[in-house]
Order: C-alpha cells, then structure tokens, then sequence
C-alpha cells in the first residue's frame, strides 16, 4: 500500500527519530520513492541530511562523556562510546581528504580517526599516544565510510598505560589495524 505525502513524511519523520543514521537511499526503498524525494521530504520537515544528523547525535550524547580531548577535536564522528572499553567512529573521505591525481586518501587521514579514537575512549582528562603499531591493509578512496572500531584491551593503572586495538572498515573490508599504548595520569587510574 504507497502512503499518500502526509502519511509519508510522518512516518519518515518518525523512522528517522527511531533511527537517525539511517541513509536516503535506505529511506527510499522502504518508502518505494525516488531518494530525491525522501530529500524533499526532509527539506520540508526541516530534517537535516545524514552526516548533520550524525553529528547532532555524537555532539548530544558523547560531548560530556569524552574527558580526554574536546568533541570537535576528533577526527571523524563518535557514534558509540563507552569509556575504557570501547568506541566506535565514522569517516567519510571526501575530496579534500585524497589525492588529486588517483583519488586515494591520505594515509594520516585514516590514522587519525583511529588514534583519536583510540585517545577519546579512555577515562582520563590526559591521554597521548606513548606509541602506535600500524597496518594498512587496503587503499581507502574518495567517497568510502570508514567505520573505526575500538576496543580497550589492557589498563596497567600502575604504569599509567592503556592499551587501545583499533580496526577499521570500509563496508565490511578491514582496510587498517591499530594498536596503540596510550599514556594516562597514574593518580586518577589509581583513585578510579
């Protein structure tokens, strides 16, 4: 059964509160409309495209929860975040990001939304990178989402060091593995 307009965009509206990382092209096939109308629709209801809507949620949510570095400071955009255990972020290259002549993005774009991630999930109002083991498995191109996935795996609260594994991926492709030694304050390990 195609909904009339009205019945469309209140249950457009609707889907997108349920879920605002939802894409156009995701909202078109479930609405079985052209994406340039679902853009319409949004721009009537004063809906935001997805990357606004994205960063509207992690500002929201995460801007109090990070301790370590301010929100606008990381590179990429917090999606999930639960300190000293894990952490996830996207990044979308765009033009900007790779190089004119073949379109591949620069490799310190996709290292830095892995350590500043890595750097966001800890605990403390101090974390630096101390060092970092790197592996790029992949070229990343203009155009591609890269979703940073990272997971604490070690706290030594006595030497004031955090061990932060970052795994980055391009739909489902692993395209870059991280692991980072992150320095912290020992006092506030040791208070926590």
């Amino acid at each position: 059964m195609k909904l009339n307009k009205k019945e469309r965009q209140q249950s457009l509206s609707k889907t997108i509160k349920e879920n605002p990382f939802i894409t156009d092209e995701e909202l078109s096939e479930r609405f079985t409309v052209s994406v340039q109308t679902i853009r319409l629709d949004r721009m009537e209801l004063s809906i935001p495209e997805l990357r606004e809507r994205i960063k509207n949620v992690a500002e929201k949510r995460f801007e109090d929860e990070v301790r370590s570095l301010p929100i606008d400071e990381i590179i990429g955009e917090i999606i999930d975040i639960e300190l000293d255990n894990s952490a996830i972020s996207i990044f979308d290259v765009k033009e900007e990001h790779v190089f004119k002549r073949n379109g591949i993005a620069r490799g310190h774009h996709v290292f830095a939304q892995a350590n500043s991630l890595a750097v966001a999930v800890i605990n403390d109002a101090l974390a630096l990178t101390a060092k970092a083991d790197i592996q790029f498995k992949r070229q990343v191109k203009k155009d591609e989402r890269v979703v940073a996935k990272a997971k604490v795996s070690n706290i030594d609260a006595e030497h004031g060091r955090t061990t932060v594994e970052v795994n980055s991926f391009v739909q489902t492709e692993l395209v870059f593995i991280g692991k980072f030694e992150m320095y912290r304050s020992k006092k506030e390990q040791k208070d926590a």
